[in-house]
């Protein structure tokens, strides 16, 4: 149950923002390397997105050398609020 004063949060969490500061990227360095609009990587850095395609997921994964549970994580409900 959700109460009036909780704060609905996504129960996707997108890693983005903390994959580009241990590398010290930028948004312009990512956009270039890997052809993804600077729009598309704001909205995903501040998660402020709805969606996100699979070629967008996997440009990201092959440029990081990650597993895409490395860039996304699913939290349960509730679980945010507790974070």
């Amino acid at each position: 149950m959700i109460h009036s004063d909780a704060v609905v949060c996504p129960m996707i969490k997108c890693h983005l923002s903390r994959l580009m500061g241990e590398r010290k990227h930028s948004i312009q360095d990512v956009h270039r390397a890997t052809g993804i609009s600077r729009a598309t990587l704001t909205r995903l850095y501040y998660e402020h997105n709805d969606a996100i395609r699979y070629e967008t997921i996997e440009k990201l994964c092959r440029f990081y050398g990650v597993q895409i549970g490395d860039l996304l994580e699913w939290i349960p409900d509730g679980e945010m609020n507790e974070r």
